[in-house]
């Protein structure tokens, strides 16, 4: 599995709008009505990628607490499925259901709000404060598949109480590390 890190977001960038298809709703869904009114974590993923399995019931657990306090997840595959049959999104579907996927899962066929967002990898998070302006874009702890660091989401649970607490937050950011997303 390659390793591909994150490039970072400048804070303060106002995120990109869309409208993709949720694949579990089978409806079109654009950022405007997504967004939660403190804040807004848009993560990029797929069915496939291990980095994602990895914290993919960690995704869920944040999305449930944090949802109480204002902040909604979404997130969106951009994955080319000709090439990643895996990634289909009939496959998002079922993947999102099974695990218990408490936010939308978009499918970006175009891959134009990968481009917008300058997603390269999955996972690929991006936290925006309720005006939708870029706070954070980073890891959500330091474990990875095989390296026996236990998911705990510290990273991301610090960025949104400091965000949530209307403060700038000033830690070390670590990028994201995961799969390449899949260009067509």
């Amino acid at each position: 599995m390659a390793r591909t890190l994150s490039d970072m977001l400048k804070v303060g960038t106002v995120a990109p709008d869309f409208s993709l298809l949720d694949t579990v709703s089978d409806k079109e869904m654009n950022l405007q009505e997504i967004k939660g009114n403190k804040a807004t974590v848009v993560l990029f993923v797929c069915n496939h990628c291990p980095f994602v399995i990895h914290v993919n019931s960690l995704l869920v657990s944040l999305a449930n607490e944090y949802k109480e306090k204002g902040v909604n997840f979404v997130a969106i595959s951009s994955n080319d499925v000709e090439n990643y049959p895996q990634d289909a999104p009939h496959l998002m579907k079922i993947h999102a259901e099974s695990n218990k996927y408490p936010f939308p899962y978009l499918y970006d066929e175009t891959q134009n709000v990968a481009k917008a967002y300058n997603a390269v990898c999955t996972p690929d998070i991006y936290v925006f404060d309720g005006a939708l302006k870029a706070y954070y874009r980073g890891q959500l702890d330091d474990s990875r598949p095989g390296n026996g660091i236990p998911t705990t989401g510290k990273d991301i649970k610090k960025v949104l109480n400091t965000l949530l607490d209307e403060k700038p937050y000033e830690d070390n950011i670590k990028p994201s590390i995961g799969c390449s997303i899949k260009w067509k």
